[in-house]
């Protein structure tokens, strides 16, 4: 959902509830990439919509922009779970030695790259199924995708020489 403040005049960024947005130029006539998003860290799509678009070209579309929503929303999802509990694996870890903020210096204790290693090797096989699930969906949306993208250039090259007949027969 994106929102520009009127007139957009330009490449602008809008803050709507702490994430970026962009608005494209009024008479821009084609898909524009914003700023990468605050939580799932994809750079999201406007897309231009064509005033004589197809029904076909519309199925496109939105097939594009169903996919791109659910795409941020997995993101969104997964990179927050995942920073919520690295920092739990590393309270937990930093509590188990005796450890916390260091006092006096004012800097906080971490943990080295082996013991991080630990909760990388634990974060992705707890999600393998999740992660293999989205693989999955992400390839059937992206070959309806395709399809519909070959299906669009053949009806383009249909209309096209289906003018220039039209053009020759008067």
């Amino acid at each position: 959902d994106y929102r520009c403040a009127p007139p957009c005049l330009g490449l602008e960024l809008i803050f709507v509830y702490g994430v970026s947005r962009f608005c494209p130029p009024r008479k821009s006539c084609h898909d524009w990439i914003g700023p990468p998003d605050k939580y799932s860290n994809l750079r999201p799509v406007h897309f231009y919509v064509p005033e004589n678009e197809s029904p076909l070209e519309q199925k496109l579309r939105e097939l594009r922009q169903e996919t791109q929503e659910w795409n941020q929303q997995f993101w969104a999802n997964q990179n927050l779970t995942f920073s919520k509990e690295k920092e739990e694996f590393i309270h937990s870890r930093l509590k188990a030695k005796g450890l916390g903020l260091c006092p006096g210096s004012g800097q906080k204790a971490t943990l080295n790259a082996e013991e991080m290693a630990d909760f990388y090797k634990e974060f992705l096989s707890k999600n393998f199924q999740k992660h293999m699930y989205y693989n999955r969906d992400w390839y059937k949306r992206n070959f309806v995708i395709t399809f519909f993208m070959g299906k669009v250039a053949l009806e383009r090259i249909w209309n096209r020489l289906r003018w220039k007949q039209e053009k020759r027969s008067s």
